[in-house]
């Protein structure tokens, strides 16, 4: 696992190796959309592994112990839709009591700016980490859109997973949000002149529910 302050790639060789076969253009609609939950439960681990912990007093067949268990109120994912419902899927199946929350963005062709058609999120968001999710952070225009959104609604511990990232959208998001980390499978090389990441994987949504 490669680390900096703002952003984790994590290396582990099972996410390489499913991240490989969800590149290749071979690769079925329903093959995607199998790897790409099972890569967002690896993900998850580690986006989660800082969780606080407390401890609460139960009965083993054996003996009573103090064991360990997640403390504070139960956290928040949130979607961007429609791509994150694929890692979303993943993740809460790792902490199935999170809340769940939606932002609905689309990028615009031209401009490559994000529009906002949808926003439907959990109460008392600054009392919950908040793990946003989104398959692709390219360049950073829609991310930085829902983090601008999710910190209005009072959100304050934010931290956004996505399966690949360019370095541009890196970049917009640590110049916009210093405070979110990010973790992602692989760091690719750059954007072309659509906006979309190289080498890539293709547009996620549209591999995702076989709409191109």
């Amino acid at each position: 696992m490669t680390a900096n302050p703002h952003l984790t790639i994590v290396d582990h060789p099972l996410v390489q190796h499913k991240l490989t076969i969800m590149r290749d253009k071979g690769t079925s609609t329903k093959g995607f959309r199998q790897l790409l939950k099972e890569i967002s439960l690896l993900l998850g681990y580690e986006i989660l592994r800082d969780l606080p912990i407390t401890t609460t007093t139960i009965d083993t067949p054996m003996e009573e112990m103090e064991a360990p268990t997640l403390a504070g109120k139960k956290l928040v994912l949130v979607s961007i839709l429609r791509a994150g419902n694929g890692l979303l899927e993943g993740i809460h199946d790792l902490v199935p009591s999170a809340r769940v929350g939606y932002v609905g963005l689309y990028r615009d062709e031209e401009t490559l700016k994000p529009v906002q058609y949808y926003f439907k999120v959990p109460s008392d968001l600054g009392d919950r980490p908040v793990i946003v999710v989104d398959p692709m952070l390219a360049t950073g225009n829609s991310t930085v859109a829902a983090v601008d959104l999710l910190k209005e609604a009072g959100a304050k511990d934010i931290r956004f997973l996505c399966l690949l990232a360019a370095p541009e959208g890196v970049a917009r998001m640590a110049e916009a949000h210093p405070d979110v980390p990010i973790v992602t499978a692989a760091l690719d090389r750059q954007l072309n002149d659509k906006g979309y990441i190289l080498p890539g994987l293709g547009d996620a949504g549209d591999r995702m529910f076989g709409t191109k």
